[in-house]
């Protein structure tokens, strides 16, 4: 039996972020604290998690964050008409 498994095609950016780091820039603001990042080279997204720390950004996480940018707008909305 033969197995073929996927082979990766060589990337200079995965090179650039492996050797010196992604260099993330927010791509969605979702509320005061939680953030989504899009690497500027590879274009690897993640978030932040309530903890402080970065995950990567899965459909699940998606989802998640608009349910939170929508709660959090509606709140956002609220107060200020109370003000």
């Amino acid at each position: 039996m033969n197995y073929n498994s996927p082979t990766k095609s060589f990337s200079f950016s995965g090179i650039v972020c492996s050797t010196f780091g992604h260099d993330y820039l927010i791509t969605r603001k979702v509320t005061n604290h939680i953030k989504e990042y899009r690497c500027s080279h590879c274009g690897k997204e993640v978030t932040n998690t309530f903890s402080g720390n970065l995950e990567i950004l899965t459909s699940k996480n998606k989802k998640i964050n608009s349910s939170l940018a929508l709660f959090f707008e509606k709140k956002m909305k609220r107060y200020s008409v109370a003000s």
